[in-house]
């Protein structure tokens, strides 16, 4: 009795002198931020980007990763706009370290090597590469360390070519993607790949059930879809995705263990308008994944299927110093589970999911910014597909995040390339994997994984 006391009194002690350790450490880095952030400084954006165009960051963000209407013009046109003075090589750096508190303490570690709470971790380390290689053809290229999985693999990777052409009259932007997870090529952030929280901490407890285009196949797929842009209003995108063998994903950094693998081609689509009235920008449309699925990559007892369809809307007010975005997104799955069932992998021959993400942002002269966003995920209860105790898929939670960007208008004169994001998150659940008490049958509840995050992004 007396050696457990002991024992649970040095790891509280242990997770004190961590958490005050990253305290005064981050306090410390923020030091360093705001003392810089008071130097003279040059007009310029992202590293990649900047550096090629020329343009201060508050020109395609209005707080990075948040695209404006310049900045989803720039990526529609293949990241081949320039107009800077840079020589050198085409590449960036980006560096995540993070803090996690959750409200409990996740019992065995929140994750392989790391205590139950209190954990401090270089999250990601990513290098890009990419930008104008020639007046049609432009890319984005990402590959990221993960500091919590201990391994590298590539990232995001979008390539594209991309002309404009004028027809009776009509401005068209015409083009094609070729990339490596559906929706990532997208321009609004309004659906996964780019839709808030922009990050979010890979050491707290996260629900079990998402639909399928929710980054289910990120960098386990490649993607070809053709576009048009009409009179920078109308999009139109079709393609689709085909799965990547398992001795390729390897290869890619990519654990392919447990993956349920797509069968053949999925087809996706995207159309969308948004109508720009001075400084009004209002999106609205609809976009979609559906293929046939190997369960866990299991042969011989057929195939499940799914269809996502998804409905968006973004509004943008960009004001001077004053910007305003409420974006929301609303996903329904219709999900044939009858080759899992025969596995025993699922109750249910069919199950659907409903998936909701709605948030508001203010921002303030591209440099602070406050959000808060509603996220929620339902359907029908399968003990077997989605294991938890409850049998129930159903979670939902509010996000309030808190985010200082010192050098959107341009780095200090030393290293104009520099830009950093710090942010203070906080995630409260309302429900968690279909219960608010007792979720998991050993006394946890919804609440416990409530998580304080802190993160200081970095990029130059």
């Amino acid at each position: 009795m007396i050696r457990c006391r002991s024992q649970w009194q040095r790891a509280v002690e242990n997770g004190y002198a961590r958490l005050l350790m990253t305290i005064l450490v981050s306090a410390a880095t923020i030091a360093v931020v705001l003392v810089i952030g008071l130097l003279p400084r040059r007009a310029v954006s992202l590293p990649l980007y900047a550096r090629q165009t020329g343009q201060p960051c508050a020109t395609c963000h209005t707080a990075f990763l948040e695209l404006t209407p310049f900045g989803r013009r720039f990526k529609l046109g293949g990241y081949t706009l320039d107009g800077g003075d840079w020589k050198g090589p085409p590449f960036a750096v980006m560096l995540q370290p993070t803090f996690t508190n959750t409200q409990a303490a996740q019992p065995g570690g929140a994750a392989p090597g790391f205590g139950v709470n209190n954990n401090f971790v270089l999250q990601q380390a990513s290098l890009f590469t990419g930008g104008k290689i020639t007046d049609n053809l432009g890319a984005f290229i990402q590959g990221t360390y993960d500091g919590v999985a201990h391994r590298f693999a590539w990232d995001n990777t979008d390539i594209r070519i991309a002309k404009q052409v004028n027809v009776d009259g009509h401005t068209l932007l015409w083009g094609a993607t070729v990339n490596n997870n559906p929706t990532v090529q997208d321009v609004w952030n309004t659906i996964p790949a780019w839709s808030f929280p922009f990050i979010s901490s890979a050491l707290a407890p996260m629900p079990t059930a998402s639909t399928f285009i929710e980054q289910v196949y990120a960098q386990q797929v490649a993607g070809l879809s053709g576009y048009s842009f009409l009179d920078d209003t109308f999009y139109l995108e079709f393609g689709g995705y085909w799965p990547l063998g398992t001795n390729t994903q390897r290869a890619l950094g990519i654990i392919p263990t447990g993956e349920s693998p797509i069968s053949g081609i999925a087809p996706y689509w995207r159309l969308a308008a948004e109508p720009i009235f001075g400084k009004h920008a209002w999106e609205f449309g609809t976009f979609g994944l559906a293929s046939n699925v190997v369960p866990m990559g299991i042969v011989g007892a057929g195939n499940d299927s799914f269809t996502d369809i998804g409905i968006d809307t973004q509004y943008q007010y960009l004001g001077d110093p004053h910007t305003v975005t409420v974006r929301g997104a609303w996903i329904h799955e219709n999900h044939n589970t009858s080759a899992s069932q025969s596995l025993g992998l699922a109750n249910n021959s069919n199950n659907q999911l409903r998936s909701l993400n709605v948030s508001a942002s203010y921002i303030y002269d591209a440099t602070w910014s406050l959000t808060a966003g509603r996220v929620s995920v339902g359907g029908t209860p399968d003990a077997a597909l989605y294991g938890t105790f409850t049998g129930s898929p159903n979670s939902a939670g509010w996000i309030f995040e808190l985010a200082y960007l010192p050098f959107s208008h341009g780095g200090p004169a030393f290293w104009p390339w520099l830009n950093f994001r710090i942010g203070l998150q906080y995630t409260h659940w309302t429900k968690f994997d279909g219960a608010t008490t007792n979720i998991d049958g050993m006394g946890r509840n919804a609440s416990d994984n409530n998580t304080f995050f802190a993160y200081i992004w970095t990029m130059f």
